[in-house]
Parts: structure tokens; C-alpha cells; sequence
């Protein structure tokens, strides 16, 4: 949903045919043996050369990556023991050895592209190129993933043509990887490290720490599972735990950290760290209010640990953000601006709604009221489970965008989507009590494995997840306003809502919600957070929507771009405003950007919404405002807004004697009483009401009321509602 879609775009359409059709070639080769490639020395050699090429690359010089979504396959879930060993040369192409393993040792330094490369040998000294997907970004960790002299076992591997023409492993799923400790009985006596054998866990406890001084966390969680292993005692067990617990903390693995501490933090005298950690585990996985709880035993039995209360203080916090829904937008504006990326420290409140099987989307589920709203009113404020930035700056953004090529779907985005997968990916696989929050999402027709875990280890289906944020993630802005007022020039507004946006996030609650143009709910974005509030007032059991695709002032065309961009969903839309479109001749749609008289016009603005002719009578209250002509300004204001379906009593001036002041009758009050579209040039036509009541002399309630309804648009549209003044007290 609003994200940068480049389907149609020549240079790109022309890049997907040709992967198209060297898949469909490679394909042809399924089952076949390779032909011989370069010997061994050679292909170690072209690879170490690549390598330093690529540290030494200019790094001024920046290119637009591009990925390609292979065809998709299903992880491997029968456990290693169960799997029977193949070498290189058994391997053919295009092929899923299910069934098989590949014992490997990286015998160069890794490559870090889209993926995680290595050249590896088995054990005959036959080699490979080894490609993992979805391990940590080279930004999370300055850690090799594939370490020369590294172990790996490859699970029912994938063994394919590459790009470049040559052949390779390709490794998509995560779990699909074993990374072997150095001790491990499965390393063959030739690739096994004399001077590891007989180490005590003291020596690996050591090893461990110094890893993480060095912030080479992978490696001193590795140790420290090795110290485990040598059977410690009680008590340097509980500090080997602890200490790899604070390691998990750092690569935000919050499940397993917090299992770590449990047997210490839950003993008859916990200690200090155990606690402590314990409460950033909590924290990390949201769940604040036993945060709360666990740093109120720490503080009554270690009273003088100022950690700890810094820590109360932001999880009372979040736990009111969580509860309540109490935020301070300002602060939250603040903190998108200055952080990079624009990830927020703040909680997911979840408002009167809740999810049921919906009326809209047959057999899905959707988001409804549980108690009466108001329009305005928050129903959800939620924290991105993934959000991928794409900076503002011209060399942020070819620094950060992607190409996504998806062959078996033929679209193509431009933007973080990439970045956005792997980090779902990563964080599913990372913290798999919070991976159902996304797996549960509408992935369409895709069929997963039924296993959430193999060898001990989560299994998460890599192809499970790129369907699920094809259909689920979110364009978005750094913030709503800013977008707002970047594209304040633009003449008539409502085409500032129809940005596509390169950053983008997914926001599983808020995923929920169905689409319709004639939505009754508006999302808007600071940072990572999404807040979605009412745009009507909605009684109890109302089913929420907003739209995926924005409406548009041109119905010709917006059908045309609403197919292709609603099918992927596998829905064509069927609001009142769609099907008055679809009903009605071109003939109309061009008449209706002139006042006609006699019917042409199918349905009330109330029922189908007339945002071309909304857009003409917003350009011609700017006008007469610009000419001191408060009467017509607020006529053609009040006209823009019952034409995206307002229904308004009363604030018409035109029956007032010029230039007299307004001292009562039905002009005195102006009351909405059916919200209408929210488009964001609504804000405006309140705004020239308000104005336009100042300058005629009008009762001060009527510019009052209309200030007070241009708050509550501008609320929904933009999230809050404390930058209204910054933002429009010297409207003109």
C-alpha cells in the first residue's frame, strides 16, 4: 500500500522479462549435471580478488541494487540427524536434494551483496559458491556470517545457476543453515582445530567476553554456548548464562536473553543482573508491565541501582502509551526527526477495536468498533514489527533503495521492500513469540509447512514472509505533516495523498483493516508508528476501512490503475464511489467539473463522494478568499466539503446582507452532521471557513466551530493535533 510500484516502467519491465527467461532457461537444465567449471585454485582466486575489489570500491560511486524473488520452495523440516549426506559432485542442477545435507567449510573470506557469499569445500576439496539470504545486515553487526575455516551444514540444498552464469548453493530460508561450533562431533578430524580440544568453560567463558568487548556478539554467544557445554559449576554456570543473556540483548534476540536469565531471576535470591536483564528482555518484547513488575523487585532488593529506575521510568511510560493510549506527539515528532532510522521507543496501544471475521473481504477477517467513536478519536497507535528507511537526502536514497524484481508475480517496486523482508525475516526468526503476529497475516494462496521449529531451531518460511509484506506492508513518509507540506504548492491538495513512498514498514495490527475507497478510518505515520483514527463518528460494530489506493479526481483513469493495484489483494473494490464510477458514462465524469443542473449526477455527494468537483470548488474558495470575498469563500468552502459527503447545517453567509455582521439565525451555527471523505484539502476548506467568518464580521462561534472541525480533520489526517497551530495559525 503506497509503496513505489515500477511495474510499468520500460527499463525495469525489460529487466524482469530477461530474469524471466533466464529462469525459464535455466530451468530447462533441471536434473543435469554441470559442465566442468574453473579448478579449484582458480575459482578461491577470482573469488579473494572480488572480494578486495569490492573493500577498495569507490565509495562515492553508489549503484541501485536490484533483487530478484526466485521461484518459491518450502524450508526444510525433517531434522539433520534424519537427513542423509550428499557431496558437491552428487549435486544437479535446479534441484532440491530433499532428503540430503552438504557438510561445507568456507575456505575464503565472505561477500556481502544482496546476499552473504562464500567459495566452501566439502570434504574431497571439491568447491562451491555458497550464497545465504536474510542474515544481518552488514549495519547490525561487523561480523562475518560465513567465517573462513566456518563450518555450515546445508540442509536439502538448492543447488542453481547464478546470474553471473556460473553455479552455486542458494540458501533462502534461515533455518536452512546450520552454523557448526567449532567443537562439534560432525567436523571431520581434518577441518577440526587442535588447540580448541580439551578447553575448559573458563577458557571459553574468557573467549567469550572478549568477543563481547569487542562487539562481535555472534562469536561470544558462540563461546559461551561452548563454556555451557564443558559441564560448569552451579554457579559459573549462572554467569556464563548471564553474561550470554546481556550478548542476546545486543543482537535484540529477547526470547532467547530472557530464557537465559528465568532460572537465576526466578530463584529464591535472584540477583541483581538477572533481574535487570530479565526487565530489558521484557521490555525488548514489549510487554511492560511485567517489566514494571520485575524492576519493582529489583529496586526493593537493590535499592541503589539508578539503571534500574531510568528503566521504571521508561516502561511507566510505555505501559500508560499501551494502555491508555497517552502519547506526546511532540515528543514523538521529535524523535522521527532526529533518529536514523526513524525507530521510535514507544508502545502499540490497541483502541476500541478488535478483529472478527469481516463483511467486506469473504472468508478474512477485519478490524470493527467495540464501542461507539467520535471522529478523531484514536483506534490504534502501532509500532512497526519491520520498517525499512529510505533516506531523504539524494545519496541516502540510492544508498537505501532496491529494486525488487518478483518474477512469479510480475511486479516491481522500487524502495526498502528488500530490506523490509529480511529484517521480518529476521526478527520472526530472532524472537519467535512474536513471529504469529505476521505469519497469521493473509498471505493469499501461498501454502506454508505446518513445523514452527526443526533441530531446536525456528523454522520461518522466507517465501511465506515475502508474500505476506507483497500483501500487508505500508509505504510511508518520515511524517504524515511533512509529506502534507512538501506538497503544500500543489494548487489542489488531494493530490498529496497520493504519494508512493519508498520507505516502508509492516504493522500487523493495523493490516487488518479492509479496503474501501469511501473509508470511515485514516492512517498517518511519525517514524515507525502508524496512529489510524475515525474520520466519521461510527457506532458500535462498525467494520473499519481506509483505502489501499487513494481515490482520485480522474474516475477514467483510477479505474485503470485500481485494477492492476487491487488484484494483487484479489478484490476489485466495490464502495458506493467505485460503483458510481463503473455505472456512470465518460460523458458525466467530464461534465461534472462544470455546476450542471438536471440529474446527471447518479447518487448524492453524501452517498458516493465528487472529488473532482470538490477540488474545483476548494480552488475557487482560495480564490475569493484572495479577493475579499468572505460570502463566496465561505460558499464554495462549504460546497468543496458536501461534495466528499459532508452533510453540514447551517454557516451559509450568502443570505446576510453585505458586509453585516452575523448576529444570528441558521448562519450563526455551522454543524457537521455526517462526516464525509477525509482527503487532506479538507483541513483547508475548514480553515477558509473560518476566515472567511473572521472577515464577514460573523458571529464568533461560526469561526470557532469551523477552527475546531479543521482540528479534528487535521488530526485524523496527520495523526495529532499539537503542530495545528504551528501549522495554521497564520493560515491565510
Amino acid at each position: 500500500m503506497d509503496t513505489h510500484d515500477v511495474s510499468e516502467t520500460p527499463q525495469f519491465l525489460e529487466l524482469l522479462k530477461k530474469q524471466q527467461l533466464n529462469l525459464r532457461d535455466a530451468q530447462s537444465r533441471k536434473g543435469q549435471k554441470p559442465p566442468p567449471g574453473k579448478p579449484r585454485w582458480e575459482t578461491i582466486l577470482h573469488f579473494r580478488l572480488q572480494v578486495a575489489e569490492n573493500i577498495t570500491r569507490d565509495k562515492n560511486l553508489y549503484y541501485m541494487a536490484s533483487s530478484f524473488v526466485p521461484p518459491p520452495y518450502l524450508p526444510c523440516v525433517t531434522p539433520v540427524q534424519q537427513l542423509s549426506k550428499v557431496l558437491i559432485g552428487d549435486l544437479v542442477l535446479e534441484t532440491h536434494h530433499r532428503g540430503k545435507y552438504l557438510l561445507l567449510r568456507c575456505v575464503t573470506p565472505q561477500d556481502r551483496m544482496t546476499a552473504v557469499l562464500a567459495i566452501a569445500e566439502d570434504e574431497k576439496g571439491d568447491v562451491i559458491l555458497l550464497q545465504v539470504y536474510h542474515q544481518e545486515q552488514a549495519s547490525e553487526t561487523p561480523e562475518d556470517i560465513l567465517v573462513e575455516g566456518g563450518v555450515v551444514i546445508v540442509k536439502e540444498p538448492y543447488f542453481k545457476a547464478t546470474s553471473s552464469g556460473g553455479y552455486g548453493l542458494r540458501v533462502d530460508h534461515v533455518s536452512d543453515i546450520v552454523f557448526l561450533p567449532a567443537n562439534d562431533k560432525r567436523i571431520p578430524e581434518i577441518w577440526q582445530r587442535p588447540s580448541l580440544r580439551g578447553d575448559t568453560a573458563t577458557t571459553w567463558k574468557t573467549k567469550g567476553n572478549a568477543s563481547f568487548n569487542a562487539s562481535r556478539y555472534r562469536a561470544a554467544i558462540a563461546a559461551y554456548t561452548r563454556a555451557l557445554d564443558c559441564s560448569p559449576m552451579a554457579e559459573e554456570r549462572q554467569t556464563i548464562l548471564l553474561n550470554r543473556a546481556l550478548a542476546f540483548l545486543k543482537t535484540k534476540a529477547f526470547d532467547a536473553a530472557l530464557a537465559d536469565v528465568e532460572p537465576a531471576a526466578t530463584s529464591s535470591k535472584p540477583p541483581e543482573k538477572a533481574l535487570f536483564r530479565k526487565a530489558q528482555a521484557l521490555y525488548g518484547l514489549q510487554c511492560f508491565r511485567e517489566c514494571c513488575d520485575v524492576i519493582t523487585a529489583l529496586r526493593l532488593a537493590y535499592p541503589n541501582n539508578g539503571a534500574a529506575k531510568d528503566l521504571l521510568d521508561l516502561a511507566i511510560g510505555r505501559l500508560a502509551e499501551q494502555t491508555y493510549g497517552r502519547y506526546n506527539f511532540k515528543d514523538l515528532r521529535a524523535e522521527a526527526s532526529r533518529l536514523r532510522p526513524p525507530h521510535l521507543d514507544r508502545a502499540t496501544y490497541i483502541g476500541p477495536v478488535c478483529i472478527k471475521p469481516s463483511g467486506i473481504s469473504p472468508g478474512g477477517r477485519g478490524m470493527f468498533t467495540n464501542k461507539a467513536v467520535a471522529a478523531g478519536d484514536l483506534l490504534l497507535c502501532e509500532k512497526a514489527f519491520a520498517h525499512a528507511f529510505v533516506g531523504e537526502s539524494d545519496k541516502a536514497k540510492l544508498e537505501d533503495m532496491t529494486i525488487l524484481l518478483d518474477t512469479a508475480t510480475d511486479r516491481i517496486t522500487m524502495g526498502a521492500q528488500p530490506e523490509l523482508i529480511n529484517m521480518t525475516i529476521r526478527r520472526a526468526y530472532t524472537n519467535p513469540s512474536l513471529a504469529p503476529a505476521v505469519t497469521g497475516l493473509h498471505h493469499g494462496t501461498y501454502q506454508p509447512v505446518e513445523a514452527d521449529s526443526v533441530d531446536g531451531e525456528p523454522v520461518v518460511d522466507s517465501f511465506l514472509i515475502r508474500r505476506i509484506v507483497a500483501l500487508n506492508s505500508f509505504g510511508c513518509p518520515l511524517t504524515s505533516r511533512d509529506e502534507y507540506l512538501r506538497a503544500a504548492p500543489e494548487p489542489l491538495s488531494t493530490s498529496k495523498s497520493k504519494s508512493a513512498f519508498h520507505s516502508c514498514g509492516v504493522w500487523p495490527t493495523a493490516s487488518y483493516i479492509n479496503h474501501s475507497c469511501d473509508s470511515n478510518a485514516h492512517r498517518a505515520f511519525i517514524g515507525d508508528m502508524m496512529m489510524v483514527r475515525a474520520t466519521r463518528n461510527l457506532p458500535v460494530d462498525t467494520e473499519l476501512t481506509f483505502w489501499y489506493h487513494p481515490p482520485s479526481t480522474d474516475p477514467v483513469p483510477y479505474l485503470e490503475e485500481q485494477r492492476p493495484l487491487l488484484r494483487s489483494w484479489g478484490f476489485m473494490c466495490k464502495c458506493a464511489i467505485c460503483r458510481d464510477l463503473r455505472d456512470s458514462p465518460t460523458t458525466v465524469f467530464r461534465a461534472l467539473i462544470l455546476p450542471l443542473e438536471g440529474g446527471t449526477v447518479k447518487k448524492a455527494a453524501a452517498v458516493a463522494p465528487r472529488l473532482a468537483v470538490s477540488e474545483l470548488q476548494l480552488f475557487l474558495a482560495r480564490a475569493y478568499e484572495q479577493r475579499m470575498r468572505p460570502v463566496e469563500s465561505a460558499r464554495q468552502a462549504l460546497a468543496s466539503l458536501e461534495s466528499v459527503g459532508f452533510v453540514i447545517a447551517g454557516g451559509d453567509l450568502t443570505s446576510q446582507p453585505a458586509g453585516a455582521a452575523v448576529g444570528g439565525g441558521a448562519g450563526a451555527v455551522v454543524k457537521v452532521r455526517e462526516w464525509g471523505l477525509m482527503v487532506d484539502h479538507v483541513i483547508d476548506c475548514w480553515m477558509f471557513l473560518r476566515n472567511a467568518y473572521r472577515r464577514a464580521g460573523a458571529a464568533p462561534e461560526l469561526a470557532a466551530a469551523a477552527e475546531g472541525y479543521a482540528k479534528t480533520s487535521y488530526r485524523v489526517c496527520f495523526g495529532e493535533d499539537e503542530t495545528f497551530e504551528e501549522t495554521y495559525g497564520y493560515f491565510p
